[in-house]
């Protein structure tokens, strides 16, 4: 069970979304389904009209008003462009906001359902007293609450919301302290008490960027498939891992047409402290600005430089990058080209698949505990994937959609990684083999070869998710395999077999084709024949893996 939660000030503006028609019209028989005595008695049988809502957001907020307690929280200054504000010293700053309105929504994934209004009527109750807002044992004074239930989300998701007022009902004010990693907690309790579907483990959670409904809004508008944040990402990770040092970094983001500019440690301009990118907008558009971190965690330049090597001579050359482009993002002139500039040698086709093997061959003795590494490879994979992307598909396609699943699994906190081990077997700098793939013609055995080893690099990522008993990022990445590097596989063309093998496929019956093309379509790829010949090894199980429901993500937020 997912949980969202936000802050606000303005409870009659909270109610009379819930109560309203939704963004896209999709709430229906608006009604509770538990909240304060008082107001169930009142209004729990009631069609939940504006009326109504704007009734019971003067019943929750009447403490606040009553008591004339204000409740505020430190919230982060943003200029137009969406990055945050800093002072003189560098510091961020911040300023106290309204914020007596906690809401909080809890969300099925579609495949789980719906559930009656009872069920749900039990579960947010419990939430509510659990997270320490209500209850008889409680010792103190209630917060007034209700939970709204108005039908299924965009996606289909069942869900719940819960608006409660944070000042008691004597004038204290309630704890909100950690309430995000608390309901987290809650949630996955109320999952097995209530039979509900138990996704991942709190321990082996990876985080990501959600994207605000604006976002996907604005790019609907200009007609594009994909955030403007997801085409960053992508660019991000494609650069970093085809780059060898921080310099290279910088100059392969503008060839990939990317505006990219620094941000230097206050009152230095030869120490970089950070960045953001934006993709140039249509005239007359400003500019939006992301900052690496705000794309996902791994993207901030600390995590990226853990994959360069640390040395003065490089240092100073990314530092001379990251001056040109500070100029004008619009017109960066390299000051150092390197080999970003030149044609990659045929040879290296060959050293990347062999450094590809290798990876795989050393990670077979890691176990999936050290989340460090396997984060790592999980980074790599999804960077390749997404330098060939670039080259190859003009709007996103499926690898596109493999780099991005891939990614979740790099998603690590900063505390959690580590500075990549000098002699570690990496694919990082050989990957811009495949920035050079052809755009045109059939694939190249060469090409194949690569594809080869980054699927089973992928499926050792599969491996280690089902090994830490993370089902749902293990289903995540199967299925990612199965409908989407499957898609390209098909394209590749045929890796001859070493010996007799190479015969065997070409004395496949009709029959044993269909065979072989039906093991290809449930696994996701096929690395054997249905011929009776000795397996050295056993290909795992795809189909019998557990599949864990894809989490909806709640687009009915208030605001």
């Amino acid at each position: 069970m997912r949980t969202n939660i936000t802050r606000g000030s303005q409870m009659s503006g909270l109610m009379s979304y819930l109560a309203g028609a939704g963004k896209a019209n999709e709430h229906t028989e608006q009604h509770l389904v538990a909240g304060d005595a008082a107001i169930m008695a009142m209004h729990g049988d009631a069609v939940l009209d504006r009326a109504t809502a704007l009734e019971i957001a003067k019943s929750l907020d009447r403490p606040r008003k009553f008591f004339g307690i204000e409740v505020t929280r430190l919230a982060v200054q943003k200029g137009d462009d969406g990055i945050a504000l800093r002072d003189a010293a560098g510091a961020v700053v911040k300023e106290r906001v309204q914020a007596d309105v906690w809401h909080c929504s809890l969300s099925l994934a579609a495949e789980e359902g719906q559930l009656t209004d009872e069920k749900w009527g039990q579960i947010a109750t419990d939430f509510v007293n659990r997270m320490g807002f209500a209850g008889d044992d409680l010792g103190k004074a209630n917060c007034r609450w209700v939970a709204v239930r108005h039908g299924l989300s965009k996606n289909g998701n069942d869900h719940v919301h819960i608006a409660v007022s944070l000042v008691r009902e004597d004038g204290t004010k309630a704890d909100v302290n950690n309430d995000y990693n608390r309901s987290q907690k809650i949630s996955q309790e109320l999952e097995r008490d209530y039979g509900l579907q138990v996704y991942t483990q709190p321990e082996r959670e990876y985080g990501e960027r959600g994207i605000k409904p604006g976002a996907r809004e604005s790019a609907s508008r200009r007609g594009q498939i994909e955030p403007d944040m997801h085409r960053l990402e992508r660019a991000i990770r494609a650069a970093a891992v085809s780059s060898v040092d921080e310099g290279e970094f910088v100059r392969r983001m503008r060839q990939a047409g990317v505006l990219i500019r620094p941000r230097f440690a206050a009152g230095r301009d030869d120490v970089v402290a950070g960045y953001s990118v934006a993709l140039r907008p249509e005239k007359g558009q400003p500019v939006i600005w992301h900052g690496g971190g705000k794309l996902a965690r791994d993207l901030t330049l600390p995590e990226l430089r853990k994959g360069w090597p640390d040395r003065p001579e490089t240092a100073t050359v990314a530092v001379q990058e990251w001056r040109a482009t500070a100029k004008n993002p619009w017109q960066y002139t390299p000051a150092n080209p390197g080999r970003e500039t030149r044609e990659p040698s045929p040879d290296l086709w060959t050293q990347y698949a062999r450094e590809l093997r290798a990876l795989r061959e050393k990670m077979q003795a890691v176990p999936a505990s050290d989340r460090d590494a396997w984060a790592r490879v999980a980074r790599e994979t999804s960077g390749a994937f997404a330098a060939w992307s670039q080259r190859v598909e003009t709007t996103p396609g499926p690898l596109a959609e493999a780099s991005r699943s891939l990614a979740r699994s790099a998603h690590l906190r900063a505390h959690e990684t580590k500075a990549r081990p000098v002699a570690w077997a990496s694919a990082a700098g050989n990957a811009m083999v495949l920035m050079q793939v052809a755009q045109t013609g059939k694939p190249t055995l060469a090409l194949a070869l690569v594809m080869r080893e980054l699927e089973k690099l992928s499926r050792a990522v599969h491996d280690m998710h089902r090994a830490a008993g993370d089902a749902h990022r293990a289903s995540d990445v199967r299925s990612m395999m199965q409908h989407r590097l499957h898609t390209v596989s098909q394209q590749m063309p045929h890796i001859p077999d070493a010996g007799a093998g190479a015969t065997a496929v070409q004395t496949l019956t009709a029959e044993q084709q269909q065979t072989r093309a039906r093991m290809a379509a449930e696994r996701g790829w096929a690395d054997g024949t249905p011929l009776p010949t000795p397996l050295t090894r056993r290909a795992p199980d795809w189909a019998a893996d557990t599949a864990a429901p894809q989490r909806g993500r709640d687009d009915d937020r208030g605001r």
